[in-house]
């Protein structure tokens, strides 16, 4: 769990949880939960029979009900949360920018527009200069495949079966897994299957053998698909909801060679990966990497506002210096979400968001989490870097049988049981807090993730 407290987490001017009057009004929580299931429709969800958790504020790692529970936020949300909640200089910067322009159209040119694509390509490698600017990821995911079909002349995207890329056209047939089969309307999209050691699909044993089978079984997609008809390798840097699956050495740079020889770009997909979760501004940072476009979202404002981007070299935005770029959306660089850009990543750079998450990556949940797999049968693997980790449960060590969706189901309960939000995908628990967390943030998490983890899950 670390040893010694050496830094606290960045100041982020956090104060002391209050839960104001208006989040603890008699009856606010019955009435929100009231209206939300008569009037709102939830994604990826049956609808009858849902009773969504009703959360009425939050600060820094923590957020709570209108009955004044308050849970520590281990989810991020959707992993998208990194500067935490209610940053006090991203609420003001949206605020005073609400008060000075609340929106303009994108074709105008904008001060608040231009720091902040400023500032995210001055934290791109070299020659990366623009950046166009969606309302998420996966609509930045839809436009970073438009470039690449645009530049290359050619149609096929191929990504992996184990990724997510969100839900549009082109961005939910890119995504592998199980929410890509009723929305397969989309064109010339092909998968391969991507490195994953604890259940290679290669027969590999170590991590070497895994990249280097991986790496030769994307080379005959390649071959058997034609390379003269792929725009583009899609992928996410460290595949998040597919289960934050840490590329093995020499994967990342071994697909770079391979789009290098056959004329292929390579797109990663950095909205969840991206700005600060592992540690660094961008996760492909780590490895040694520079791919042809970027796509980004999540971390770049922690959510405040909707937004995400592509990032676009040189090379790639002359294509348009004459030419019409054929996309576009009405809110493309709205003011609101580029203030929030600008206060997030001036704060992340003033306060050392980055550096912390590294470091309690490295010293808080990389040693805490080892304790936890050495400590519990049920823990058959973790994997992760920064604050972006998984915890893989098995029902059995040897054989690795993945745990039933019931059991993880009452993992879930019993975690919100004990004031945690969070993350479950699949058979895994995702540990992934806000870039802010602090040493005592990860230490509770832990003993709460180790109280329920000696239960008797499986019987």
């Amino acid at each position: 769990m670390g040893q010694g407290r050496q830094r606290e987490a960045p100041n982020t001017e956090r104060h002391a949880i209050s839960v104001t009057d208006t989040t603890t009004e008699t009856g606010s929580g019955e009435r929100t939960l009231e209206l939300d299931r008569a009037h709102v429709f939830h994604s990826w969800s049956a609808q009858a029979a849902l009773k969504p958790l009703v959360i009425a504020g939050g600060q820094g790692c923590r957020a709570w009900d209108h009955d004044g529970r308050t849970y520590l936020d281990f989810s991020s949300q959707l992993v998208n949360l990194n500067i935490g909640h209610q940053h006090p200089a991203v609420v003001a910067a949206i605020v005073e920018q609400a008060k000075t322009l609340a929106t303009i159209a994108p074709a105008t040119a904008n001060l608040t527009r231009g720091e902040a694509a400023k500032r995210i390509t001055d934290r791109a490698p070299d020659g990366f200069n623009k950046v166009f600017f969606t309302n998420g990821g996966a609509d930045a995911n839809e436009n970073a495949i438009r470039l690449a079909r645009l530049h290359t002349g050619r149609d096929k995207v191929l990504s992996t079966y184990r990724s997510y890329h969100g839900n549009t056209g082109a961005a939910i047939v890119s995504t592998g897994d199980w929410r890509r089969i009723p929305n397969e309307f989309a064109r010339g999209h092909v998968h391969f299957f991507g490195p994953y050691l604890y259940r290679s699909e290669f027969w590999a044993t170590t991590p070497e053998e895994e990249s280097s089978r991986a790496l030769r079984h994307l080379e005959r997609v390649i071959q058997s698909e034609g390379p003269s008809s792929i725009a583009a390798v899609l992928l996410e840097s460290i595949p998040g909801t597919a289960g934050i699956l840490v590329p093995p050495p020499g994967y990342l740079a071994g697909v770079r060679e391979l789009c290098d020889r056959y004329e292929i770009l390579l797109i990663l997909d950095e909205v969840m990966a991206g700005f600060g979760r592992t540690g660094q501004w961008f996760a492909f940072q780590g490895y040694g990497v520079v791919p042809d476009l970027i796509s980004f979202a999540k971390g770049v404002n922690s959510g405040y506002v909707p937004a995400g981007g592509v990032i676009i070299p040189d090379a790639i935005a002359r294509d348009f210096d004459e030419a019409v770029f054929p996309g576009g959306l009405t809110y493309s660089g709205h003011p609101l979400a580029m203030a929030s850009i600008v206060a997030t990543l001036d704060a992340m750079e003033s306060e050392g968001i980055v550096e912390n998450a590294a470091r309690i990556g490295r010293d808080a949940l990389a040693p805490g989490l080892a304790a936890l797999q050495a400590a519990h049968p049920i823990v058959g693997e973790v994997r992760g870097e920064g604050v972006f980790w998984a915890m893989e449960l098995v029902a059995d060590q040897s054989t690795r049988e993945p745990v039933s969706a019931a059991v993880m189901g009452r993992i879930k309960a019993e975690l919100l049981g004990r004031n945690l939000l969070p993350f479950i995908q699949d058979n895994r628990i995702h540990v992934v807090p806000p870039c802010v967390v602090t040493d005592d943030e990860v230490a509770e998490a832990l003993a709460i993730y180790g109280e329920v983890l000696s239960l008797d899950l499986l019987a």
